[in-house]
């Protein structure tokens, strides 16, 4: 086999442990297999929704609601069509976009979240098919002729697939309001990493180790139908979409813990945790 040298950058933070021995290393900072010298960019066809500064629609298929329109998503959002929805796990993904073939195009990169489905006409007609919010085609204009791009029609542009990351944010679980002692289900958002997740299970207080499988309600809503009452608090698992990695969510205010759920849980109440994927 062939010896491969390590790569300057990875030569200098080895190095940098060596002369530091007693500093906290976290492999997660240092994946060098994800060390790309350049980024690999497919075609797609963009199209926009809603108003031409907005989001989109609050009240889209992810069931985020109106927090497409706050930080961190910031209206920078989109739809996506079939191919790249995923029958629905598809949802909090995250996505570079740029174009390139109008005059108003800045070539910039622009990072979008999924938060929406767009289940007819140019997103069926092409392969792959953006539906972006009106501020997010907006951004991907020169400044200044963002309305030009945004009367441009179809367009076409060119896509990769991004880590999601929210600096300071932590993940949420928001508890469905019709949740109750033998109905848990929760809307699940900002997941650092992958963004979306393929499974999600749920664990009892009173059982270290069975874990119940919760079924995709809609969009980014999970639940569990139980045929007795369930013992709270609840530590959640998932499991990452695209490279398997399953995690269990932390009380962000006992970061030891793993029930993110706490005992005295309410419908319509928000926890939230540190994990990412």
């Amino acid at each position: 086999m062939a010896f491969v040298p390590f790569s300057l950058f990875t030569r200098l933070v080895l190095f940098s442990l060596l002369l530091n021995p007693t500093s906290t290393f976290n492999p997660k900072l240092l994946n060098v297999s994800k060390l790309q010298s350049s980024t690999s960019w497919s075609p797609a066809g963009a199209t926009w929704y809603g108003s031409p500064t907005g989001a989109g629609s609050d009240r889209g298929a992810c069931g985020y609601g109106t927090a497409v329109d706050k930080a961190p998503f910031s209206s920078m959002v989109s739809a996506r069509g079939p191919s790249l929805f995923n029958s629905g796990k598809g949802f909090g993904a995250c996505y570079q976009v740029k174009c390139t073939a109008n005059q108003a195009c800045s070539r910039n990169p622009v990072t979008v979240v999924i938060t929406d489905e767009c289940p007819g006409g140019p997103c069926v007609a092409e392969s792959v098919h953006f539906d972006l919010s009106g501020a997010a085609f907006g951004a991907m204009a020169i400044s200044g002729q963002e309305d030009q791009l945004r009367n441009a029609g179809i367009l076409q542009i060119q896509y990769t697939r991004v880590q999601c990351n929210y600096p300071g944010v932590s993940i949420a679980f928001h508890v469905d309001s019709g949740s109750n002692s033998y109905y848990f289900a929760s809307l699940i958002e900002y997941e650092d990493g992958d963004g979306d997740v393929s499974a999600v299970d749920l664990k009892q207080a009173l059982d270290s180790s069975t874990w119940l499988s919760m079924q995709q309600s809609w969009g980014a809503v999970w639940k569990l139908n139980s045929g007795s009452a369930l013992q709270a608090p609840f530590s959640i698992r998932l499991t990452s979409a695209v490279s398997g990695t399953t995690v269990v969510a932390n009380n962000v205010m006992l970061p030891l813990h793993h029930n993110v759920i706490p005992a005295g849980w309410q419908p319509g109440q928000t926890y939230r945790s540190v994990i990412n994927f």
